[in-house]
């Protein structure tokens, strides 16, 4: 559990638990009387509806009056059910194919989020359950929420050098926006953060402004440098930097010096960057576990074959490769597949979220050349980074070597990637109940439909049969069969005149 403390804890520093969002106060007995009535409210209506109607089933009576409606359904003709099948089948098709479409687009069914925000506030249901504010689940709230306020900050994407003709460039190719309102928005923060300061008012010259200013434009140059090709100058630009500004390691410009190293195929240097800043005191990211993985698999997948590996067992260096694959995978498990190209990349936004898919489409954007150039790094990443979700406990209440992967990561990348990219969702939602429902309905009753129309008599043996154990009145069916026996006659062209 080393490297627990390594996401994003320096968003958390400062966050008290007043103000983590979703803590009550202490509740007075009177308080919790009344929720605990109001959680069990729905149940007792339930009950007392059933008692009411057990007590009044005499003078209502309702057995009459069932055996009533049995006798109008059996004088119905089959066609009757062929029409009523067939139109329940077409409606509840609709209704799947856009809880379907709901469920894909937003992460959640529509009916159920219809159902928690209108419905269950009128049967008496609460939001959240009352625990005691010393308690073990209380404690693990707050810290699930101080761990989430942390693991879903948006980040500025370190390599990120885009300008807007390249932009308005690739929207001319394609035409599709390639990035999100949203991110721009924060860009535009990013530059009033980075050119103004509190004491502007006092001082237009002030010295923080100004080194801000100073990094800001020595970093811009030393990317510009590794875009034109000239790798070395922007790694001593980048190491003056780290060295001049050591405070600033927010900023990530180590994660750059990584990618400009890595151009350079200076691999010691990339280790020893790694040893300074892969830490259980520091922010982890995708560039530091991937680069840590691919420095270990280099000097085992030349040679790796997963037929040997199968008959001898893996060496020490081949299981070192191996769990560093499967700790970065468990970092961020969206990187694989853009790595193995199983899934196209878009330009990175300008801004992404740790252990999501915009810090995944980040570091493949830019790294995926250095995993092609080590020969079999690509085919040893095939054959072992599905191996990291046997390792996490499912489901996801705790991780394996990170804190357990956030819930916040699929709405917020929609808010940073562009509509029309495929947002990668991890762990895999499982389909919504009323997806399952409308899908078991529409089939069964389509099912029905045809069978009828093709085998009156065989469904009307059926229903009588199965009207015979609710009803076991002699006459309970006959009306059907009846009618059965005419649509057979019509079928084959007699008439009863």
């Amino acid at each position: 559990m080393a490297d627990r403390g390594g996401v994003g804890e320096a968003a958390a520093v400062g966050a008290s638990p007043a103000s983590v969002p979703g803590l009550n106060p202490t509740l007075g007995w009177r308080e919790r009387l009344r929720a605990g009535l109001a959680g069990t409210g729905a149940s007792l209506w339930f009950v007392a509806g059933l008692g009411l109607l057990y007590a009044l089933r005499i003078p209502l009576r309702l057995c009459e009056n069932l055996a009533a409606v049995t006798v109008f359904l059996n004088s119905l003709t089959p066609k009757f059910y062929v029409a009523l099948t067939g139109t329940s089948s077409l409606i509840s098709g609709l209704i799947f194919i856009f809880e379907w479409w709901y469920f894909h687009k937003h992460g959640t069914s529509f009916i159920e989020q219809v159902s928690v925000s209108h419905l269950q506030p009128l049967m008496g249901g609460t939001e959240s359950s009352i625990s005691e504010p010393g308690s073990p689940s209380r404690n693990r709230e707050n810290e699930t929420s101080r761990q989430n306020l942390s693991e879903c900050k948006v980040w500025r994407n370190p390599l990120n050098l885009f300008r807007g003709a390249e932009y308005r460039r690739y929207t001319w190719v394609t035409g599709k926006e390639p990035l999100t309102y949203y991110d721009m928005n924060l860009s535009a923060q990013d530059h009033q953060t980075f050119f103004t300061c509190d004491t502007d008012f006092l001082r237009p010259s002030d010295t923080g402004r100004d080194t801000n200013v100073l990094v800001y434009i020595k970093r811009r140059l030393a990317m510009c440098a590794r875009k034109l090709g000239r790798i070395r100058e922007a790694v001593k630009i980048m190491r003056d930097l780290m060295k001049e500004f050591p405070p600033l390691t927010m900023l990530n410009i180590h994660e750059n010096l990584l990618e400009s190293l890595l151009e350079l195929q200076a691999y010691p240097d990339v280790q020893a960057v790694l040893a300074k800043y892969d830490d259980i005191s520091l922010p982890k990211s995708a560039a530091i576990c991937y680069t840590a993985a691919l420095l270990k698999t280099r000097t085992v997948s030349e040679k790796f074959s997963p037929e040997t590996a199968s008959r001898r067992g893996l060496s020490t260096a081949e299981i070192n490769a191996v769990e560093a694959i499967h700790r970065a995978v468990e970092f961020n498990p969206h990187v694989p597949k853009y790595l193995l190209e199983m899934k196209s990349l878009i330009l990175p936004p300008e801004h992404i979220l740790k252990r999501g898919d915009s810090e995944a489409i980040a570091y493949a954007f830019f790294h995926l050349q250095h995993w092609k150039r080590i020969e079999g790094a690509l085919n040893l990443l095939q054959c072992t980074w599905e191996g990291t979700f046997r390792m996490i406990p499912y489901p996801l209440e705790k991780g394996h070597l990170f804190y357990p992967y956030p819930s916040c990561t699929e709405t917020a990348d929609r808010e940073l990637l562009p509509t029309f990219h495929h947002v990668s969702v991890y762990p895999k939602k499982e389909l919504p109940l009323f997806i399952h429902f409308t899908a078991g309905f529409c089939s069964s009753t389509a099912m029905i439909a045809i069978l009828t129309h093709q085998f009156p008599e065989i469904m009307g043996i059926f229903a009588k049969a199965v009207l015979g154990l609710w009803c076991p009145q002699p006459w309970a069916s006959s009306g059907f069969e009846e009618n059965t026996q005419d649509l057979k006659s019509e079928d084959l062209g007699l008439s009863s005149g």
